[in-house]
């Protein structure tokens, strides 16, 4: 082939081409954007919609906003991720753990901390996605996740209770509201406790229509009409959210217009059309107080770090569950995140991230690209625009019913059991973190349950872990060796010279064998100088074996290499034992060969080094 046909392509245009797919993902997948897959995407979106838009109502309500906040929180995020988004599963929205969060650090104050929370969310993302550290979730275990979810599942369960039985109180925390509950159980309202159990029962219901075996459905001859019945009851289950809430608020509505008065809560009036677009508020006025920016911040505390870290984990959790086809970039998903909160701020919207149940319900619609979110982002401007004053007739009961179901799968204590069998560790980590933010609150349990992750993975490495051989040469000499499981890093210096010094004896020379150690910092560099002085002096044998070249310059530039001995090959093990027992025989002077020596200029450069006598290390320099 001719260099005509085959013409030499351009390495800047193609590092070019690289970084607008990397941090512009739409660039990978939009060139192949099939019909097949835009109808998939536009059936996977309009589901979304319907179940996303009573469910952010709920979260809205959750983190004690009125039910329109959480519909301005539907649209701009799914509009972003198209751009910057890498699963096609992953639906950006309000969430119920981000919503109890919230409610945490803007408890009894106006919108605008919430809004301006939601803004300096997304710049954190953005610049720890600049700073490129999507590496800090990796930190993050499943079990310290499992038993923080599982918490802040129970946590909004206890709260939605309230809702569930038409009661109306103030509380700070889970205990405080099991106080408040039981205090005013008397006050339980009938008529919302009864449409609260019955759309929980209608959603339990649903949820398993689309499972149930059938027995009309088992002959094989009317497979066509199996085929729509099973994929209208699928629809039907899918779509649960959304049938119970208009159901009862056509109850609601109907009694007013028949007895002139509602027997249940309400959500109450929602202010029509699209919201307004504007700055995020950077003050607020609180009853005689005004907060600056500053006093906001200081208000927020470690919500400014938690939310971030949770979004995100949330996320690369979503994106590990369903995302098989595609590898997963945290720090992008940072970016995308970051982008979708401060965007979403200029519209008024509650903190925002993927949710489980959205991406599981976009996952069975077949959804094929984040292009699905653009449909979803619509039906919530659409109901923004035209059935705002049908949504004042919701009533309460349903949403908390809605959140419950939601959130009830989210709560896995089978976990613990198994984690138990194969690892205490983790099934610690998991319950410790549940209990504690069950007792002390859901961000101190989530940040103390990966405090104690990381205690354990720094303890394993403080303790340095090899094999230890006794083994002998061919010429009968013979030695210990010392094979490391993984490289020396160093917190687990101290131990590993303790362990080498324990091991050392003058009668049998010691080698390590440092094929895994792929770096050494400067701690464990100083640590092995130290070891190998201490070794010398009491008359103990002592070489480090296959040390790659990138660590041997570290030596010539960290440590004093009067006294590192070298084997470059396990093959010359033999000959070195064999000439170092003749030397010490002969009791001849010996020196080492210096590892800072000019090893570009000398010509046994590819040679092993080896102990040598004065006369031999000069004839080989000439």
């Amino acid at each position: 082939m001719t260099d005509e046909e085959c013409p030499p392509i351009s390495i800047s245009e193609k590092k070019s081409r690289f970084t607008v797919t990397k941090y512009l993902p739409v660039f990978e997948w939009l060139p192949r954007y099939t019909r097949f897959k835009a109808v998939s995407d536009i059936i996977a979106g309009i589901t979304l919609g319907l179940t996303m838009i009573p469910q952010s109502m709920a979260y809205a309500v959750l983190a004690e906003r009125i039910p329109q906040y959480g519909l301005y929180s539907c649209f701009v995020g799914g509009f972003v991720y198209i751009i910057l988004g890498t699963t096609k599963e992953v639906s950006i929205g309000p969430s119920s753990l981000m919503s109890l969060i919230t409610l945490q650090y803007t408890r009894d104050m106006p919108q605008d901390f919430v809004i301006l929370l939601c803004f300096l969310t997304g710049c954190v993302q953005f610049l720890m996605s600049v700073l490129n550290l999507g590496f800090l979730v990796d930190f993050i275990s499943v079990p310290v996740t499992s038993g923080f979810m599982s918490a802040g599942a129970l946590i909004i369960v206890i709260a939605q209770l309230q809702g569930f039985l038409g009661l109306k109180y103030k509380s700070k925390s889970i205990t405080d509201n099991l106080y408040q509950l039981f205090k005013n159980i008397n006050k339980v309202r009938l008529t919302d406790f009864t449409l609260a159990i019955s759309s929980f029962i209608f959603l339990l219901i649903l949820k398993k229509l689309k499972d149930i075996d059938y027995p009309c459905m088992r002959n094989k001859k009317d497979a066509r009409r199996n085929e729509i019945i099973k994929k209208v009851l699928w629809y039907f289950s899918i779509l649960r959210n959304a049938l119970i809430v208009l159901i009862t608020s056509t109850i609601a509505y109907e009694f007013e217009a028949n007895t002139g008065s509602i027997p249940f809560r309400l959500s109450g009036k929602i202010e029509a059309g699209i919201p307004k677009i504007s700055l995020p508020p950077f003050s607020s006025q609180v009853g005689n107080q005004t907060y600056t920016f500053l006093d906001m911040c200081t208000h927020y505390g470690l919500g400014l770090g938690l939310l971030p870290i949770i979004s995100v984990s949330m996320n690369i959790a979503i994106a590990k569950t369903f995302a098989t086809d595609a590898s997963i970039n945290a720090t992008q998903e940072m970016l995308a995140l970051g982008v979708c909160n401060i965007l979403s701020s200029f519209v008024s919207s509650l903190p925002i991230s993927g949710a489980f149940t959205r991406s599981g319900v976009g996952s069975a619609s077949g959804v094929q690209t984040p292009m699905a979110g653009l449909y979803s982002g619509t039906m919530a401007l659409l109901a923004l625009s035209f059935l705002t004053p049908y949504f004042y007739y919701i009533p309460r009961a349903t949403l908390s019913a809605v959140l419950i179901s939601a959130v009830l799968p989210m709560i896995d204590l089978k976990i613990i059991k198994v984690l138990w069998k194969g690892s205490k560790t983790d099934a610690i980590a998991a319950t410790g973190t549940f209990v504690l933010s069950i007792l002390i609150g859901i961000e101190i349990g989530f940040l103390l349950g990966i405090f104690f992750n990381l205690i354990i993975f720094i303890r394993f490495f403080a303790r340095s872990t090899f094999q230890i051989d006794n083994c002998k040469t061919h010429l009968g000499n013979k030695y210990i060796m010392l094979k490391f499981d993984t490289c020396l890093h160093y917190p687990a210096v101290t131990s590993f010279c303790d362990k080498v010094m324990n091991l050392a004896t003058k009668d049998v020379p010691l080698i390590i064998n440092c094929k895994t150690f792929t770096s050494l910092d400067y701690t464990s560099i100083k640590g092995i100088e130290t070891l190998s002085k201490k070794l010398n002096y009491e008359k103990n044998q002592f070489w480090l074996l296959n040390l790659n070249s990138d660590i041997v310059q570290n030596f010539d530039i960290f440590a004093d290499n009067k006294y590192i001995r070298l084997i470059k090959k396990k093959e010359n093990i033999a000959d070195v034992l064999y000439n170092d027992a003749l030397s010490n025989q002969n009791s001849e002077d010996l020196i080492n060969v210096p590892l800072n020596s000019q090893r570009e200029d000398s010509e046994f450069i590819s040679e092993e080094l080896v102990l040598m006598s004065p006369l031999e290390y000069k004839i080989r320099q000439q």
